[in-house]
Protein backbone atom coordinates (compact mmCIF):
# COMPACT_ATOMS: atom_id res chain seq x y z
CA UNK A 1 0.00 0.00 0.00
CA UNK A 2 1.65 3.26 -0.74
CA UNK A 3 0.76 6.11 1.58
CA UNK A 4 1.19 10.45 0.85
CA UNK A 5 1.76 12.29 3.98
CA UNK A 6 1.18 16.02 3.08
CA UNK A 7 2.87 18.91 5.45
CA UNK A 8 0.34 21.56 4.42
CA UNK A 9 2.23 24.37 5.86
CA UNK A 10 4.91 26.25 3.69
CA UNK A 11 7.21 26.41 6.57
CA UNK A 12 9.28 22.78 6.29
CA UNK A 13 10.96 22.86 9.47
CA UNK A 14 8.35 23.64 11.89
CA UNK A 15 5.45 21.96 14.17
CA UNK A 16 3.20 20.50 11.40
CA UNK A 17 6.59 19.22 9.44
CA UNK A 18 7.48 17.31 12.86
CA UNK A 19 4.14 15.84 13.39
CA UNK A 20 4.05 14.93 9.19
CA UNK A 21 7.14 13.32 9.94
CA UNK A 22 6.34 11.54 12.46
CA UNK A 23 3.30 10.04 10.56
CA UNK A 24 5.36 9.00 7.71
CA UNK A 25 7.42 7.33 10.09
CA UNK A 26 4.56 5.42 11.96
CA UNK A 27 3.06 4.18 8.18
CA UNK A 28 6.54 3.80 6.35
CA UNK A 29 7.04 0.59 9.39
CA UNK A 30 3.84 -0.62 7.18
CA UNK A 31 3.44 1.01 3.71
CA UNK A 32 5.43 2.88 1.44
CA UNK A 33 5.20 5.89 1.98
CA UNK A 34 6.04 9.83 0.11
CA UNK A 35 6.23 12.46 1.95
CA UNK A 36 5.94 15.94 0.67
CA UNK A 37 5.37 19.85 1.82
CA UNK A 38 3.21 21.98 -0.18
CA UNK A 39 6.38 24.59 -0.60
CA UNK A 40 8.49 21.45 -2.85
CA UNK A 41 5.35 22.65 -5.38
CA UNK A 42 5.53 25.83 -7.60
CA UNK A 43 1.93 26.60 -8.68
CA UNK A 44 -0.16 29.88 -9.30
CA UNK A 45 -3.77 30.79 -7.95
CA UNK A 46 -6.69 29.62 -9.93
CA UNK A 47 -7.62 32.14 -12.30
CA UNK A 48 -11.69 31.44 -11.89
CA UNK A 49 -11.82 30.82 -15.56
CA UNK A 50 -14.08 28.07 -15.44
CA UNK A 51 -12.64 26.43 -18.17
CA UNK A 52 -11.52 23.14 -16.62
CA UNK A 53 -15.87 22.99 -15.87
CA UNK A 54 -15.63 22.02 -20.13
CA UNK A 55 -12.20 20.79 -20.28
CA UNK A 56 -11.61 18.57 -17.34
CA UNK A 57 -8.22 20.23 -17.28
CA UNK A 58 -6.41 23.49 -16.60
CA UNK A 59 -5.46 26.55 -18.37
CA UNK A 60 -2.16 26.53 -16.39
CA UNK A 61 0.82 23.67 -16.43
CA UNK A 62 2.78 24.07 -13.33
CA UNK A 63 3.52 22.06 -10.76
CA UNK A 64 -0.29 21.22 -9.33
CA UNK A 65 0.39 18.05 -11.37
CA UNK A 66 2.77 16.82 -9.74
CA UNK A 67 0.78 16.77 -6.47
CA UNK A 68 -2.26 15.04 -8.29
CA UNK A 69 0.25 12.37 -9.62
CA UNK A 70 1.14 12.12 -5.97
CA UNK A 71 -2.22 12.04 -4.73
CA UNK A 72 -2.96 9.25 -7.53
CA UNK A 73 -0.29 7.19 -6.75
CA UNK A 74 -1.01 6.87 -2.95
CA UNK A 75 -3.84 4.82 -1.11
CA UNK A 76 -3.85 6.57 2.05
CA UNK A 77 -3.63 10.40 2.03
CA UNK A 78 -2.92 12.34 5.30
CA UNK A 79 -3.10 15.77 4.83
CA UNK A 80 -1.39 17.61 8.18
CA UNK A 81 -2.38 21.48 8.54
CA UNK A 82 -1.99 24.35 10.48
CA UNK A 83 -4.30 26.82 11.82
CA UNK A 84 -3.43 30.43 9.93
CA UNK A 85 -6.42 32.82 11.52
CA UNK A 86 -8.88 29.56 12.08
CA UNK A 87 -8.14 28.09 8.69
CA UNK A 88 -5.60 26.29 6.26
CA UNK A 89 -2.51 28.01 5.28
CA UNK A 90 -3.38 29.98 2.07
CA UNK A 91 -0.69 27.99 -0.13
CA UNK A 92 -2.69 24.94 0.71
CA UNK A 93 -5.96 26.65 -0.03
CA UNK A 94 -4.62 28.15 -3.14
CA UNK A 95 -3.72 24.08 -4.41
CA UNK A 96 -7.34 23.17 -3.23
CA UNK A 97 -8.76 25.94 -5.61
CA UNK A 98 -6.52 24.34 -8.49
CA UNK A 99 -8.36 20.89 -7.91
CA UNK A 100 -11.25 22.16 -9.50
CA UNK A 101 -10.76 20.17 -12.96
CA UNK A 102 -10.80 16.96 -10.60
CA UNK A 103 -13.73 17.62 -8.64
CA UNK A 104 -16.81 16.03 -8.90
CA UNK A 105 -19.05 19.20 -8.65
CA UNK A 106 -19.44 18.98 -12.73
CA UNK A 107 -19.21 17.70 -15.54
CA UNK A 108 -16.46 16.60 -17.21
CA UNK A 109 -13.81 16.44 -14.48
CA UNK A 110 -10.68 14.26 -14.90
CA UNK A 111 -10.28 12.35 -11.79
CA UNK A 112 -8.26 9.90 -9.24
CA UNK A 113 -8.30 6.05 -9.14
CA UNK A 114 -11.00 5.26 -6.99
CA UNK A 115 -10.86 3.66 -3.36
CA UNK A 116 -8.93 6.12 -1.64
CA UNK A 117 -8.94 7.30 2.04
CA UNK A 118 -7.88 10.21 3.49
CA UNK A 119 -6.89 11.77 6.75
CA UNK A 120 -7.35 14.49 8.19
CA UNK A 121 -4.85 15.97 10.99
CA UNK A 122 -5.27 19.50 12.18
CA UNK A 123 -3.12 21.53 14.90
CA UNK A 124 -2.92 24.91 16.56
CA UNK A 125 -1.29 26.66 19.29
CA UNK A 126 -4.35 27.15 21.32
CA UNK A 127 -6.09 25.18 23.51
CA UNK A 128 -9.52 24.75 21.88
CA UNK A 129 -10.42 21.88 19.06
CA UNK A 130 -13.04 24.04 18.04
CA UNK A 131 -10.12 25.45 15.51
CA UNK A 132 -8.76 22.10 14.37
CA UNK A 133 -12.42 21.01 13.77
CA UNK A 134 -12.93 23.81 11.29
CA UNK A 135 -9.41 22.79 9.62
CA UNK A 136 -10.60 19.63 9.89
CA UNK A 137 -13.57 20.19 8.21
CA UNK A 138 -11.75 22.28 4.95
CA UNK A 139 -9.70 19.02 4.45
CA UNK A 140 -12.90 16.36 3.90
CA UNK A 141 -14.84 18.54 1.79
CA UNK A 142 -11.79 18.55 -0.07
CA UNK A 143 -11.86 15.19 -0.02
CA UNK A 144 -15.12 14.90 -0.70
CA UNK A 145 -15.30 16.51 -3.85
CA UNK A 146 -12.23 14.55 -5.14
CA UNK A 147 -13.73 11.57 -4.16
CA UNK A 148 -11.44 10.40 -1.61
CA UNK A 149 -13.26 8.79 1.30
CA UNK A 150 -12.50 10.20 4.74
CA UNK A 151 -11.45 7.89 6.92
CA UNK A 152 -9.89 9.39 10.12
CA UNK A 153 -8.99 13.19 11.63
CA UNK A 154 -6.96 14.26 14.26
CA UNK A 155 -7.33 17.21 16.05
CA UNK A 156 -3.70 18.49 18.06
CA UNK A 157 -3.98 21.66 20.68
CA UNK A 158 -1.77 23.70 22.43
CA UNK A 159 1.23 23.01 19.84
CA UNK A 160 3.15 26.33 19.24
CA UNK A 161 6.67 24.81 17.72
CA UNK A 162 8.41 22.08 16.80
CA UNK A 163 9.85 21.40 20.21
CA UNK A 164 6.14 20.84 21.70
CA UNK A 165 5.65 18.34 18.55
CA UNK A 166 8.58 16.15 19.82
CA UNK A 167 7.41 16.68 23.77
CA UNK A 168 4.58 14.99 22.27
CA UNK A 169 6.16 12.10 20.60
CA UNK A 170 8.11 10.75 23.60
CA UNK A 171 4.16 10.57 25.83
Amino acid sequence: MNALVMNCSPVRTGATAEIAGIIAECLGKRFRVKAVCIDDFDFGFCKGCRSCHSTAKCVQDDGVGQVIADLDWADAIVLVSPSYWADVPGQFKSFIDRCTPWCNTHEPHAALKPGKRGYAVALRTGPSQKECLGIIGTIEHFFGHMEIEPRGRLALCSVECRKDAKTARRR
